[in-house]
């Protein structure tokens, strides 16, 4: 099963090694890894996606929780969140093919960020699916580079979690 798992932590160096070394150790690869601060400078939120099976990465969670420098370990796979991603692309673009890429950019919403001669540069963000069928569209046209953030989550509505750990509903 797939898990996108959410770690704060303190913001400090060597923190990331840990966190990644837990799931290398067990044999787990990490997809996708995204790592920024939150409203606290002192505080970094860790996104990753990784598969395995429930109960092994439960033992997981229970390790990240007893890392020194681990806030609060939150797994987003049973929760209503929303995920999105950021992406990149440059790809080939000619007299030929300029319209229908500026169609399909329009269709997805993205945008194009930068113009040569011979190539567009789009940004795009969305849900992992909406990325892979903007790619699949691209492939025909010629796709030259592709840069991707890795899949960001929140949860939905008035609950979230705060830079010291806790996990509030702002709504009660």
């Amino acid at each position: 099963m797939r898990h996108t798992i959410s770690v704060l932590v303190e913001n400090e160096f060597g923190v990331l090694a840990r966190v990644a070394g837990l799931f290398s150790g067990r044999g787990f690869n990490i997809e996708s890894l995204s790592v920024a601060e939150t409203l606290d400078p002192t505080v970094s939120r860790i996104t990753l996606v990784t598969r395995g099976d429930d109960q092994a990465l439960g033992q997981i969670e229970k390790q990240l929780d007893k890392l020194i420098n681990v806030i609060q370990v939150t797994d987003f796979t049973e929760t209503q969140h929303v995920e999105r991603e950021l992406v990149l692309i440059k790809v080939a673009a000619d007299e030929r093919t300029r319209s229908e890429l500026i169609n399909v950019v329009d269709v997805f919403r993205g945008k194009i960020i930068d113009v040569s001669r011979r190539s567009y540069v789009i940004e795009i963000t969305g849900s992992e699916d909406k990325i892979d069928a903007f790619i699949e569209l691209l492939g025909p046209i010629g796709i030259l580079e592709i840069v991707r953030t890795g899949k960001v989550a929140m949860f939905r509505g008035a609950r979230s979690l705060t830079a010291d750990g806790t996990d509030r509903d702002h709504a009660a």
